[in-house]
């Protein structure tokens, strides 16, 4: 199949492109203009006049739930769910049952990504033994079946000679670790930010300290290793000044932040809603500030979705026994782009760490729109109004705080390999 993207806005940071032009794709790649023309019988002209076309968004930090929990998501739904919100790859963690701490479960999902999914799925190792902290991973196995990092996302490394031990080894291949930072001893029991709206809501807070003790103690492991660290779902401000500065010294530290952690404050906890409780917690506006401050300044890298679905027992209940997480892939471009259109965030830049951050950091055959490269795109309606409903989710998990808010710019095409995979918000199979 052969297609020409035409007039579209075409922004690709890793180009410095940034101008209305056309995009070639032929038999799954992009292909240079001068081999492709719109008189050709066989191309699918797909006009994009008034809209954004990049290449094409990867989320590099979400739970698939499978093996183990397929009432919760499969790679099946959750891939469907990325592509409708315009990604064309997503990373998966490594906290199924069984764990991703061994060749096997890592081939069978690659295998089963291979047969049933829309979107690329790249499979992360665990650092850990069953993410229990106590041994290594199979990590040279969990590489030759194409992990393409390790973290033991949902729980931290609580021993520092361990976490060292994984950043050293995963220095062997390249591998960038993941560092789920949390001071469990200062987290536990904690169901939101500790703060002014904890006390006013009688609720058990967790210390923004919980996550920067850690930051700061990662950063120091890298800082002796000289490994690749990544901090994931980075939400403090103190963590915010750990990793600027450790990128003054010029240390190989990246990090992510979440849509919800943009865009959302610890102040709607006050209706109890469980679907707005999530590890780490939803913080005040001092931090949402740094946040946004690092994102603009280049501090924070990527924006990654930490997509985590739950069955509806487990949300629809009192929030002390709702569990943490937030299902996201179908509305985080959008949350973006309505940040970006109310002028909170900038979109060159926003675009930037959806697709060139995600690439280098992982090592990633995409992230650009150069001639020869897959034809991963995604096409954004930057004016396009919709109102969230939940109940249109691909993904199993309807548990979203943003259900029935009006997001202004909105994924309207996702291609994966040269395919459609999804249009206007609806998956094409």
């Amino acid at each position: 199949m052969k297609f020409l993207i035409k007039n579209g806005r075409v922004i690709d940071p890793a180009n410095q492109i940034d101008d209305i032009r056309n995009i070639f794709v032929a038999d799954g790649f992009i292909a240079d203009s001068d081999s492709i023309a719109s008189s050709d019988q066989d191309v699918k002209v797909i006009d994009a006049e008034g809209l954004i076309v990049t290449p094409g968004f990867i989320d590099m930090h979400v739970h698939l739930r499978e093996p183990g929990q397929e009432y919760k998501e499969d790679i099946t739904t959750g891939s469907w769910a990325a592509a409708a919100g315009g990604f064309t790859a997503v990373c998966c963690m490594p906290n199924t049952d069984p764990v991703i701490d061994n060749h096997v479960v890592a081939s069978f999902i690659k295998e089963r990504a291979r047969k049933s999914a829309l979107v690329k799925v790249f499979p992360v190792g665990a650092i850990t033994k069953n993410l229990e902290g106590e041994k290594l991973s199979e990590i040279a196995g969990l590489v030759s079946a194409g992990c393409v990092a390790i973290s033991d996302d949902g729980n931290p490394v609580k021993k520092a000679n361990m976490m060292r031990n994984g950043l050293e080894y995963a220095k062997m291949f390249d591998l960038p670790v993941l560092s789920h930072c949390e001071e469990e001893n200062l987290s536990s029991g904690g169901l939101m930010h500790e703060g002014l709206y904890s006390f006013i809501y009688g609720l058990k807070g967790i210390p923004a300290a919980a996550e920067a003790i850690m930051v700061g103690r990662d950063i120091s492991l890298a800082r002796l290793t000289g490994s690749r660290l990544h901090i994931c779902h980075i939400s403090a401000a103190e963590s915010v000044d750990l990793v600027r500065q450790a990128k003054k010294e010029g240390l190989p530290v990246t990090c992510e932040v979440t849509p919800h952690h943009l865009a959302l404050s610890d102040k709607i906890i006050g209706d109890y809603d469980g679907n707005t409780k999530v590890n780490p917690p939803l913080r005040g506006q001092d931090h949402i500030d740094a946040l946004i401050a690092a994102v603009k300044d280049g501090t924070i890298d990527c924006i990654a979705t930490d997509h985590a679905p739950h069955h509806i027992e487990s949300k629809d209940c009192e929030f002390q026994m709702a569990s943490f997480g937030i299902s996201g892939l179908e509305t985080a471009v959008a949350v973006c782009m309505d940040m970006v259109n109310r002028g909170v965030l900038e979109l060159k830049r926003v675009i930037e760490m959806f697709t060139l951050n995600p690439a280098n950091i992982l090592r990633l055959n995409g992230g650009a729109l150069n001639a020869g490269m897959p034809a991963d795109i995604t096409v954004i309606d930057l004016k396009l109004k919709k109102t969230v409903d939940v109940a249109s989710f691909y993904s199993k998990g309807k548990n979203n705080p943003f259900h029935k808010k009006e997001l202004t710019g909105w994924p309207v095409l996702t291609m994966v390999n040269g395919k459609i995979a999804a249009q206007n918000g609806k998956i094409i199979i």
